[in-house]
């Protein structure tokens, strides 16, 4: 008896062997096998609600210009980016590219100058997105954040900025007297290339609002001086060429206003703002886009 069970021991070890091809085996999920290396790392280091955020974040590219911004997926919808960022620009000039490498082109884009807000719809259908949080004021000193890419950033995968909610301010634009816009203003590293980006409560993925702008500590003599310095065209030349490619000549106190300008972009300030959620909404609606709730 015993030795019947020291015989049949090494038989089903050995059958065990030979079957385990046909065993399952781990495999990653549909579409992402060639996920780049630092997205993994990302998604991998990352809470529940942090991955779904970093997925629904792009890099919004104009390749025209060489500019860059950060936009997000609506659930079921369009990718959300601030309107400076596409201004200027036709639905075949802008690509994005999603923390996976897909690269997404646009049917339509709109633009809403008086919110500095921007609805992008891609030729095709986008899985995943986020969905829009409460239209309550959330207290001062919370905790926010925003995923992006600040300029120089190309990613694949997007940063982490995070901030304290520091106020909220009503801007009127000129265009619409009659018109108040809602910013919440934050204490957070916003540079060049967030703009668009989503902003969240701590541990939330639900969008309360879109980065758009952050404080350039500059009076406005020295911006009246850089702009004196744009405008004159006397003095020694230099040849250069424009978004299109076609020659243009600059002279060298134009060259010292790029370079100022510039200065002034990435200058680094920890006041930003961005765009309260009910104005998103309101956009939205005006577009006949119903907003999703799942």
């Amino acid at each position: 008896m015993n030795l019947s069970k020291h015989l049949l021991l090494p038989l089903f070890i050995l059958l065990f062997i030979s079957n385990a091809d046909i065993l399952p085996t781990k495999r990653e999920p549909p579409g992402q096998e060639n996920m780049p290396v630092a997205t993994r790392w990302l998604l991998d280091a990352a809470g529940e609600s942090e991955r779904a955020s970093i997925s629904s974040v792009y890099i919004i590219l104009c390749p025209k210009r060489s500019s860059q911004g950060t936009g997000f997926l609506l659930r079921g919808g369009p990718i959300i980016t601030a309107g400076h960022v596409i201004q200027g620009y036709q639905a075949v000039d802008i690509l994005a590219v999603s923390p996976y490498g897909d690269k997404i082109t646009f049917a339509k884009i709109l633009i809403d100058p008086k919110r500095d807000l921007a609805l992008l719809f891609p030729d095709k259908e986008l899985k995943g997105g986020l969905l829009l949080g409460s239209e309550e004021n959330p207290s001062v000193g919370i905790k926010v954040s925003t995923w992006g890419f600040p300029e120089g950033w190309n990613g694949p995968a997007p940063l982490l900025s995070v901030g304290y909610l520091s106020g909220y301010m009503a801007q009127k634009k000129k265009s619409d007297s009659g018109s108040i816009i809602k910013l919440l203003v934050v204490n957070g590293a916003f540079n060049p290339g967030n703009s668009g980006g989503p902003l969240f409560l701590q541990d939330n993925n639900k969008v309360i609002g879109v980065v758009v702008s952050k404080l350039i500590p500059l009076n406005e003599y020295i911006l009246s001086a850089i702009k004196a310095l744009a405008e004159n065209k006397s003095g020694l030349i230099f040849p250069g060429k424009d978004e299109k490619g076609n020659p243009i000549k600059f002279v060298e106190s134009q060259v010292v206003a790029i370079v100022l300008e510039r200065f002034k972009q990435l200058t680094q300030v920890m006041i930003g703002q961005a765009i309260h959620v009910s104005e998103l909404r309101a956009f939205l609606k005006e577009q006949g886009i119903k907003e999703p709730t799942y």
